[in-house]
């Protein structure tokens, strides 16, 4: 994959796959430590010991429609490339949770991409699903959380278009904002 938020994209899929219904996207910067990380946690149905042993051979899938699974051994390789590395956590009916953590600085490292379309694609077209999703650099924080969208929105859709470009222009604005406090 190109860049980190196709890897969010794929792995969140994954998770709406294994009937989450709250997936918590964090993004975290430390320029201190050259590090930058993500964490996508779920509230899916987990899984059981025998393939969690499995989930980073890419020759091993669930998916009976192809006989490879690329998402996480791709972005295993990604984070190991850099210098970093990947966990993956999870427990039989309990959730999963997905850590990578990259060398900011690193020659290999992929950008983060158009986090803002892969977090509107992922809500517009799984209105099912709620997601939180914090930006972190240094001690700056975003979040936008849609349990609190869908409060305030009341009787209206979540997916209606305005809604939609309003949360894409949130996002993109409050993305910039943050990214341009750092000195």
């Amino acid at each position: 994959m190109e860049d980190i938020s196709l890897h969010i994209l794929d792995v969140a899929e994954n998770s709406i796959g294994a009937g989450a219904s709250l997936i918590r996207i964090t993004l975290s910067e430390i320029t201190a430590e050259d590090l930058f990380s993500l964490e996508i946690e779920d509230n899916g149905r987990g899984m059981p010991e025998d393939i969690m042993t499995k989930v980073l051979d890419p020759f091993y899938t669930t998916r009976t429609t192809r006989k490879v699974g690329l998402g996480l051994p791709l972005l295993a390789q990604s984070a190991r490339e850099t210098g970093g590395d990947i966990s993956v956590r999870a427990g039989d009916r309990c959730g999963t949770i997905v850590t990578a953590c990259f060398k900011k600085s690193h020659i290999d490292m992929k950008p983060l991409g158009d986090i803002t379309e892969t977090l509107v694609v992922l809500i517009a077209g799984n209105p099912q699903v709620d997601f939180l999703f914090t930006y972190r650099i240094n001690s700056n924080e975003f979040s936008l959380d849609t349990r609190e969208v869908r409060k305030e929105l009341g009787s209206v859709p979540i997916t209606t278009p305005d809604v939609l470009s309003f949360l894409r222009d949130y996002l993109r604005t409050s993305l910039r904002d943050i990214n341009s406090d750092i000195v």
